[in-house]
């Protein structure tokens, strides 16, 4: 097929419950960005988008707990121990926690996620996520971007009150990381087990990743039952070993959120782009991230404030911008 022909044909098929194979994946991947082709594959991802979505938009806060150097030296993390760029060590208490996801959800915002450090006690985010459930009332969801665990641990957040975890099989896993790929995934299949929901998106793309590489972690989202996917960049963090990279163009990003939306169509409907674009949006993405606290994109901790100063309002603009309305919850 064409590369229009391709495109027309993942439009059709969208709502069948089918995903695209890798070869039709990097195929539209392959699509030269700012081109004719491209502004296709833009439209279509879009309608497609409302289709499936209604044209609802969704926020995504996520909350960075602790701010400490991490010994697991991912290349593309600030928090890397062997950078030196992160030295001290801060955490969020409980009251600040609360009172950041009273904020969240005051603001619409209606999957929130608590984000540490590989080695943070899970135990000690099992309270906190019970404190946060007694103090602050509404019909949010909770999640955990944490480490490794098994079934048993799943299935115990699941009764500590979380909804979903936040895990991936990063882009240059096992390369660009010092983590062992098939941990991640005994991980995702412990997600994938368990009541609780998974969130996995393509990420951290750079320059450096080959459409191939895109598309198989694209395939592996569906695959581990991922309720939301998309993708992420990488962010060139100064004095980290990838920081040395560009970071890929708004366009490529682009590119990127419209194939995921088409190759995924219905076995994926919400689709995340992070940082939030409004040609993203334009191109399929209908959920988009606000993040406080520790930030392993940046040398800060947000303490109180918005990464970029990038925040709900901001983020309800772009998407009324692109045609969608922000919703708090599902239905």
């Amino acid at each position: 097929m064409t590369n229009l022909e391709l495109i027309s044909y993942a439009e059709q098929t969208a709502d069948k419950h089918r995903l695209l194979s890798k070869e039709q994946i990097v195929q539209l991947l392959s699509i030269v960005p700012e081109s004719e082709e491209w502004t296709a594959l833009g439209a279509a991802s879009r309608r497609v988008a409302a289709g499936l979505t209604r044209d609802r938009a969704y926020l995504w806060g996520a909350i960075g707990v602790d701010f400490a150097p991490c010994s697991m030296n991912c290349d593309f993390c600030s928090l890397g121990e062997a950078w030196g760029i992160v030295r001290d060590k801060r955490d969020y208490d409980a009251e600040q926690t609360v009172a950041q996801v009273r904020d969240y959800v005051e603001n619409g915002v209606r999957w929130i996620v608590l984000r540490t450090t590989e080695f943070y006690s899970q135990d000690a985010l099992g309270e906190m996520i019970r404190t946060i459930r007694a103090r602050v009332p509404g019909e949010y969801e909770i999640g955990l971007n944490i480490g490794e665990f098994d079934l048993q641990k799943a299935n115990w957040l699941a009764e500590c009150g979380v909804n979903f975890i936040y895990h991936s099989l990063r882009m240059g896993e096992g390369r660009d990381t010092r983590f062992d790929p098939q941990v991640r995934r005994n991980t995702l299949q412990a997600v994938k087990d368990s009541p609780l929901k998974l969130v996995f998106l393509v990420e951290p793309v750079g320059v450096e990743h080959t459409n191939e590489e895109i598309a198989d972690i694209c395939l592996l989202t569906a695959e581990y039952g991922a309720i939301v996917s998309g993708t992420m960049a990488r962010i060139p963090v100064p004095g980290t070993p990838l920081g040395v990279h560009p970071q890929v163009s708004d366009a490529r990003m682009a590119q990127i959120i419209a194939v995921v939306r088409l190759a995924c169509g219905a076995c994926v409907p919400d689709i995340c782009i992070h940082p939030g674009t409004e040609l993203a949006m334009q191109f399929g993405a209908n959920v988009t991230v606000i993040e406080t606290g520790s930030i392993p994109r940046d040398t800060c901790c947000c303490s109180g404030g918005k990464w970029n100063q990038f925040d709900a309002d901001q983020a309800k603009t772009l998407f009324q911008n692109a045609g969608y309305t922000v919703h708090h919850t599902a239905e």
